[in-house]
């Protein structure tokens, strides 16, 4: 249903996702072959950790992911699967080389996809969670990519499965307030810096195993479209809150190992309590507070299964709601910040196949939402301009 007061707020200014792109290694790893590849490669034949992993992939209903360790890697820097050493220089070379040349296929599909030239954009926004140098890896794209030295750029680093959406939030919020600017976000994340081998007094680096995956994605983000520019989708209302004490629940530090994570099993569960009265609040600024929540498309990072399941519960969604999320989730896992530009292209996909057959493209307003430490809420009201 068309909700026709935000149709008639949408303006000129109002920015746009203008074109998606994506990138991953080359890598294609199959959950169902997992668990053998991983114990093998770390040298490990623990018994229980094996069943343990073997439910966990199970579990996470991840089918396929791409990722950048490989043979290759492993026998270059064999150190990396052992435990307890000094490693983080070596992840670091391996990821902030990585994290570029993915970021820049991303971009280069996506500006190919934008139809304009690349000496048009005029604002980068990076992300990542997977890199740490000084430049950061904003130059290192934008060198790559050809971009004008004048090239106005924002980095973002560190801010987890709820970057990609922060990312766009600060696109919108530069596209909005600089006429005629084009805004390249790009992402970028490789699990290399987390990589470890099995441990009983680390469980959750089992779940890591299990659930998430590499790549890049790319948007270009701009107001008052022009020709060749298709509009993809309209970004309204753009916020972020933050749980109190609640950092502890996503705890991430870089070590001399690389990345160790911890993360609280309370996780889902604070997600769900917290969750409806964050999606209130962003309706409620625009006046549509008293639309019900199934009248939406739901574009939501699937940071896992039990998220996404709490979500359609606490809603009550229709099964398809989310099924752009679990369509990314089984063929990606969570790739992090970059998960989000995997879901809105399924989004895309699935409005022009119900139109395709004769159908209504469905609801053209939506939800993106994701979830970071914090614990962070990001939120965007968006208007879908494909169905």
């Amino acid at each position: 249903m068309v909700c026709e007061e935000i149709t008639m707020k949408a303006s000129a200014e109002k920015a746009n996702i203008l074109a998606l792109g994506k990138a991953f290694p080359h890598q294609l790893v199959m959950q169902d072959l997992l668990v053998e590849g991983y114990f093998k490669d770390t040298n490990c034949d623990d018994p229980e950790l094996k069943r343990k992993l073997t439910r966990l992939c199970k579990t996470t209903t991840v089918r396929t992911r791409y990722v950048v360790m490989s043979q290759e890697i492993l026998h270059q820097y064999p150190e990396l699967a052992l435990e307890g050493l000094p490693t983080v220089k070596q992840r670091l070379d391996i990821c902030n080389k990585a994290v570029t040349e993915m970021a820049i296929e991303a971009s280069q599909a996506c500006i190919k996809n934008w139809g304009r030239p690349a000496s048009d954009i005029t604002h980068l926004v990076y992300v990542s969670s997977s890199e740490a140098r000084l430049p950061g890896g904003d130059l290192y794209l934008a060198k790559g990519l050809g971009l004008s030295p004048e090239t106005n750029r924002v980095m973002l680093y560190f801010s987890g499965c709820s970057g990609g959406v922060a990312g766009l939030r600060v696109a919108k919020d530069i596209a909005e307030n600089n006429p005629g600017s084009r805004v390249l976000l790009a992402t970028s994340e490789t699990t290399i810096i987390g990589y470890k081998p099995p441990n009983v007094n680390r469980p959750y680096d089992l779940v890591g195993v299990a659930l998430f995956g590499d790549g890049a994605g790319a948007m270009i983000i701009g107001s008052t479209p022009t020709v060749p520019e298709s509009p993809l989708f309209e970004l309204h209302t753009a916020i972020q809150n933050f749980l109190p004490d609640t950092e502890k629940v996503i705890d991430g530090r870089l070590t001399e190992e690389g990345i160790t994570f911890k993360l609280d099993r309370e996780l889902p569960e604070i997600i769900e309590d917290n969750v409806q009265g964050f999606c209130d609040k962003l309706l409620g600024l625009v006046g549509r507070d008293d639309m019900g929540y199934n009248d939406f498309f739901w574009a939501v990072h699937p940071g896992g299964p039990a998220i996404l399941n709490r979500i359609e519960k606490k809603f009550d969604l229709w099964p398809e709601k989310l099924s752009a999320s679990r369509r990314a989730l089984a063929d990606y896992g969570n790739a992090s910040s970059n998960t989000i530009v995997y879901v809105l292209e399924y989004v895309i996909e699935e409005s022009l196949k119900r139109k395709n057959e004769g159908k209504d493209g469905g609801p053209d307003l939506g939800l993106i939402l994701a979830f970071g430490p914090g614990v962070t809420f990001e939120g965007i009201l968006t208007r879908n301009l494909t169905v």
